[in-house]
């Protein structure tokens, strides 16, 4: 029952970021609306992590599932995509970087304001 319970939660809030997608104008994802709401969420204490932890790490366990079937279309598409695999492997190779830079300097921030945080009390 808790399962369901956690899982009614996070349907809701990615409910949400589907709402402000379809009601915003912008090339903004619904599911990265959904992770904002989530984060307001958890920061504001409305939702606590005790609300949805055990439902959310079932799904991070599973998650490499869910890339089954976006690698069985590759290979499906795979005499489409052999005349421009080097451009796609560079972008690739490319948007991976910038992606883990990004990803890492953000990590440095909020780690840096969580430190801050933890000085002031």
């Amino acid at each position: 029952m808790v399962y369901i319970y956690e899982f009614l939660i996070i349907m809701a809030v990615t409910f949400a970021g589907e709402l402000l997608h379809y009601f915003i104008p912008a090339p903004i994802p619904a599911s990265i609306y959904g992770l904002i709401i989530m984060l307001i969420l958890l920061s504001a204490k409305v939702v606590k992590l005790k609300h949805v932890e055990k439902t959310s790490d079932f799904l991070i366990e599973i998650m490499p599932l869910m890339f089954i079937p976006g690698g069985v279309g590759l290979v499906t598409a795979w005499a489409d995509l052999k005349s421009m695999l080097l451009p796609v492997v560079v972008v690739t190779i490319i948007s991976t970087v910038v992606v883990m830079a990004v990803t890492g300097k953000t990590t440095e921030l909020v780690m840096k304001f969580g430190k801050k945080g933890k000085k002031d009390e």
